[in-house]
């Protein structure tokens, strides 16, 4: 969740008052510099690209941002911890509302509740934005392609609760 003071590597600010009333599209390009600061923020080893191409409608109570940001990005494998090259793709949807556009206190049904995040002095930080999502694309366990996991020795009966069963079993005789 974006905090007014959020204000990271990727910053693309735009003065929604300046928006024109049939909305607008927003490119965001991420330079190497900032791609760079991002992966070591992320603990990435590269962010080769980022972009985020967003369309803007005027609602209301704020601003619409619908959109898909992509990054091609070097990760390392949990499983070989060699590096490799992949894509994130995420689609953006997301509202913003002023302080006052936004409800003092959630609808009942708390699960389908998501507030929309704050404009802040009139202006929306679509650098941010683009950085959030990328992070939400990110696989937390990335792996190879190829690779798959292998976990203990395979004997899938074997549970701490059995290995205790043993000693406990060793210790009668």
């Amino acid at each position: 969740m974006m905090t007014p003071d959020s204000i990271g590597p990727l910053t693309r600010l735009v003065d929604i008052n300046r928006m024109p009333a049939t909305g607008t599209q927003v490119h965001v390009h991420a330079t190497d510099e900032e791609c760079g600061a991002l992966a070591r923020d992320f603990k990435l080893p590269a962010i080769r690209s980022l972009t985020g191409d967003f369309i803007l409608d005027k609602t209301a109570k704020g601003i619409h941002v619908r959109g898909t940001v992509r990054a091609d990005i070097t990760q390392t494998c949990v499983a070989t911890l060699e590096d490799f090259d992949s894509r994130v793709e995420e689609q953006v949807d997301v509202d913003f509302a002023t302080p006052e556009g936004r409800p003092a206190a959630p609808p009942t049904d708390e699960h389908d509740y998501d507030p929309p995040d704050e404009i802040v002095n009139g202006r929306i930080d679509l650098g941010a934005l683009t950085a959030e999502f990328l992070v939400l694309g990110l696989d937390p366990y990335p792996r190879k392609p190829g690779v798959a996991f292998e976990g203990g020795d395979g004997d899938r009966d074997e549970s701490p609760f059995a290995a205790l069963a043993k000693l406990k079993g060793q210790g009668e005789g």
